[in-house]
Order: structure tokens, then C-alpha cells, then sequence
């Protein structure tokens, strides 16, 4: 009996290994550092906020690993180094693979060659709006505090130049959802405030349609389209067909990649038709 509760515990102790090694497994061991940065001018920044499909919770593939010189992110320490996945650190035994080097990759195509792009992660999963409005500190990282500092930081290299935004699970619920339209205007002119640019892009991502409780779920998502009709100044990112990663909450693999080439059409939409 002893010897049968051991093979036991090992089988589950070996299963939690391997599951922790999958999505580990392509994870980059080296994070080569950005010795020189072109001047400011030709330095394009993005800050990424928002929840856990923002932070990236998709397998880490090797495409999503290799690097290009002309997109530059930040690590743990807020040091520039070349963008490879995943791009958020803040939740170390949960994040994977997110939108923002798909994002990356999709722009270079499409903007001048002198340009380089700076995408900067603020997401924390499970972070509600509310908490994002009143700073607080969620999963250690002060939510509005540490947007700020990032914010800063790509100043000092660039010019912000959008805000990918996607949040809302958190909120879907009977409580939030009558609040989440003003608190959703509120936090945007706090963010268009931090930069000093009123008219700032912010791309909105819708969320995905394969939730358990999709009611709820497409609530918020018809609040966050009926306020792009009053902000001209956001772009709305569809997401209807994409497919969960099984838990009927996160993007898979497939969907991040694609969110990230929706926010850069997004973003390249939104810049053809506005001059800012």
C-alpha cells in the first residue's frame, strides 16, 4: 500500500512538472540587451494594459521567439532588450504567450524602415477597472503607479504612440457591468492625461466569445463599442472568432498572434485617418 501511494505521488508530482515545463518550454534563456537606441524621433512607443489576455496566457512557440532589431521591449529591471516572448514579467507562474510582438511584427511591414517600435507590458491578469482607477496594488504591482513609470520610461526613449488596451472579464458581472462604461472613460482620460496627449489612440480589444457566461461577457463588449462611437479617438478590435486555450477565459496561441495583427491594422486605420 506504502509503495502504491508513493508511485502515486510521484505520478502527480512528475504530471505537474511536465505541465509546468510545457509551458515553460520554448520560454527565451537569453534576453540580448539593446546597447543603442536610434533617437527619439524614430523611436515609436506602445504600452500594453489591460488583464490576463493582454498579459498573454497562450504557448510559447519558437516563431514567437525570434527576435527582430527594430522591436524593442523591456525586462524585470526596465532595461531595454529585443523583443521575444513572453513580454510581460509581472506574474511569473502564469504568463505566456501575448499579442505584442505579433503587434510589432505586423507594424514594421507597414511603417518607415528608420522606425523602431517600443512595446512596454503593464498587464496584470485578473486586474478589475476599478482597481486600475483607484492604483491599487494587485498580484505586488501597483496598478496606475506602474503605467505611469512605464509610461515615462518610453519617453524617454520615444513618443507614445498608442495604448493597446484589453480588460473586462473581470467585470462581467451584474455588479460591474452598469459602472464599466464611465469607469472605462474615466480611466482613459487618465491615461491620455499621464502622456499629455488628449487625442492618444487607444485600441480597445473586444473580449472572446466562448465564455461560459457569454452574456455577461458580450454586455461588455457592447459598452466598449457603444464608447468608441463617442471617442473618436479609440479603435475597437474584434475577436468573435477566435478560440480559447480550453478554459473558456484565454486566447490560444493562434488568437494572440492574430489579436496582435488586428491591434497593428487597428492602429494603422486609426493613424491613416487622423492626423495627430
Amino acid at each position: 500500500m506504502k509503495n502504491v501511494l508513493l508511485v502515486s505521488l510521484f505520478l502527480i508530482l512528475n504530471s505537474f512538472i511536465l505541465q509546468k515545463d510545457d509551458r515553460t518550454a520554448n520560454f527565451p534563456r537569453i534576453r540580448e540587451p539593446v546597447e543603442k537606441v536610434t533617437g527619439k524621433n524614430n523611436v515609436w512607443v506602445f504600452i500594453m494594459a489591460g488583464q490576463s489576455n493582454m498579459a498573454g496566457r497562450g504557448l510559447v512557440e519558437p516563431q514567437d521567439t525570434i527576435s527582430d532589431t527594430r522591436i524593442l521591449t523591456i525586462n524585470s529591471d526596465g532595461r531595454l532588450v529585443y523583443a521575444k516572448e513572453p513580454l510581460h514579467f509581472y506574474e511569473p507562474n502564469l504568463t505566456g504567450l501575448d499579442c505584442g510582438l505579433s503587434f510589432g511584427k505586423t507594424l514594421l511591414k507597414n511603417i518607415p524602415k528608420n522606425i523602431s517600435i517600443l512595446i512596454i507590458p503593464t498587464a496584470v491578469g485578473g486586474s478589475s477597472i476599478n482597481q486600475w482607477l483607484k492604483d491599487s496594488t494587485y498580484r505586488n504591482v501597483q496598478l496606475l503607479s506602474n503605467f505611469k513609470e512605464k509610461v515615462e520610461l518610453g519617453k524617454k526613449y520615444g513618443t507614445i504612440k498608442a495604448v493597446l488596451w484589453h480588460q473586462g472579464e473581470s467585470d462581467a458581472n451584474a455588479t460591474s457591468i452598469p459602472l464599466y462604461e464611465n469607469r472605462l472613460a474615466a480611466l482613459f482620460s487618465v491615461f491620455r492625461k499621464t502622456v499629455q496627449n488628449k487625442s492618444l489612440p487607444i485600441l480597445v480589444g473586444e473580449l472572446g466569445s466562448y465564455s461560459t457566461t457569454s452574456e455577461d461577457w458580450n454586455s461588455i463588449n457592447r459598452i466598449i463599442n457603444h464608447y468608441s462611437l463617442k471617442d473618436r479617438n479609440t479603435a475597437v478590435v474584434r475577436t468573435a472568432d477566435f478560440k480559447d486555450k480550453g478554459d473558456h477565459v484565454h486566447f490560444d496561441s493562434d488568437g494572440q498572434r492574430q489579436l496582435g495583427v488586428r491591434y497593428a491594422e487597428a492602429y494603422l486605420n486609426y493613424s491613416g485617418r487622423v492626423k495627430y
